[in-house]
């Protein structure tokens, strides 16, 4: 199977099984330069976003590796979540294996409030 195959059979199995849950989400999404998650609602509303494109965090002025605006991603996707009331929510990695940069987003997620 190719990549692409595998990334999208991990990530229809992951979202069937979180749509019967019927609970919050925060979606990932990585590509080569950025990072992505988004907070979704059991009816697929978008309630929250942050990503390495946003001005806050282009206007750190810092040169960061990979990692640590997976992190800072995963903290500004936390701290909106509490914003809003979501402390419980479902980790949806879009088929992406649970490593690197994942992971580093994860665990700062975790850090700033929410249980997954």
């Amino acid at each position: 199977m190719k990549q692409v195959q595998q990334r999208t059979r991990r990530l229809k199995k992951t979202r069937a099984l979180i749509k019967r849950l019927g609970v919050v989400r925060v979606s990932v999404h990585k590509s080569n330069q950025h990072i992505y998650a988004q907070l979704i609602d059991a009816a697929g509303k978008v309630l929250a976003a942050a990503s390495t494109l946003s001005p806050d965090y282009r206007n750190l002025k810092q040169e960061h590796s990979k990692s640590d605006a997976a992190a800072w991603v995963g903290t500004e996707i936390a701290k909106k979540a509490l914003v809003l009331g979501v402390k419980e929510v479902a980790f949806d990695r879009s088929g992406f294996k649970y490593h690197g940069r994942i992971v580093k987003l994860a665990d700062a997620a975790r850090a700033g409030g929410l249980s997954f």
